[in-house]
């Protein structure tokens, strides 16, 4: 287990608060802040700064269809060069309609080389489980034509460690070459998700559980066990896979429960005896 909790990424939404959330965190630790359709991308780029002055290593979201131009672009860019952001994660986004030249991942990240922007280390979005609106070969055609832009994957949250196993195995028969992070649920349940829902609005609450059903279900299921025990089996088995499997890391989507995650991450870490701090997921204490 130690090795995959050597550097965990903690993900987060822009959104009020979670700026007191991250302070807590050991210097260099990666916070990754989504791309909200509502707020927009300024509200990544922002949160991101402030996450640097913190001495965190912000990664923000960069969704293709929420830049305007290749001016936007640029100017996204310079601001986190400007923080020393040297890490992206290039995502298509939610918009049902592109609002500017990038219609998805691929082209964002072409657009970013013509740039002779690209940072260090970009990221793109892989996904374990069926896609309710792409279907799997595309999706495969989609992750290996940005081999030649991106650094590494990240999977889609996934409660399934046999869908995370035949993903990584599908991803060396098809010569994957990028590292895989595995996207691991947070000290999270189904109340926590219904009450950030609240928080990002309406739209995209229901875009979230339109794109995300075996998130929700994940979370709903695991609010009926004993409360950090589903995660506890999700991370031990990912930990117990084949060592010859491309997994670089895990990825923990927090839902803004960043303390209460980084202590599950600690009770992990610990080993056995870390469960005996199991609790309720409700507050963050």
């Amino acid at each position: 287990m130690a090795p995959l909790l050597a550097r965990p990424r903690y993900e987060v939404l822009p959104l009020a608060g979670v700026l007191e959330q991250t302070g807590l965190l050991p210097e260099d630790t990666v916070v990754t802040v989504t791309a909200s359709p509502r707020r927009g991308t300024g509200a990544t780029v922002e949160l991101c700064e402030k996450l640097a002055a913190q001495r965190l290593r912000p990664v923000p979201h960069l969704a293709a269809r929420q830049l305007t131009s290749r001016g936007e672009l640029a100017d996204v860019l310079d601001r986190l060069a400007g923080s020393g952001v040297d890490d992206v994660f290039v995502v298509g986004g939610d918009a049902a309609v592109a609002a500017g030249p990038y219609p998805d991942g691929l082209a964002l990240l072409r657009a970013m080389a013509e740039l002779d922007r690209l940072p260090a280390a970009v990221g793109v979005p892989s996904y374990p489980e069926d896609h309710p609106s792409i279907d799997p070969e595309t999706l495969w055609a989609s992750l290996l034509s940005k081999q030649d832009y991106a650094t590494y994957t990240v999977t889609q949250l996934c409660f399934d460690v046999g869908a995370v196993a035949a993903f990584l195995t599908a991803a060396q028969q098809r010569g994957l070459r990028l590292p895989v992070v595995a996207g691991v649920p947070g000290d999270v349940d189904a109340v926590t998700l219904a009450r950030v829902g609240a928080r990002i609005g309406v739209g995209d609450s229901l875009r979230f559980v339109t794109s995300n059903r075996s998130t929700v279900l994940g979370l709903l299921k695991a609010g009926l066990r004993t409360p950090r025990s589903g995660r506890h089996a999700v991370l031990r088995g990912l930990a117990e896979l084949d060592p010859g499997l491309p997994l670089a890391g895990l990825h923990f989507y927090t839902f803004n429960r960043v303390r209460a995650t980084a202590r599950l991450v600690t009770d992990l870490a610990a080993g056995p005896a870390g469960g005996a701090h199991d609790r309720p997921a409700g507050g963050e204490g």
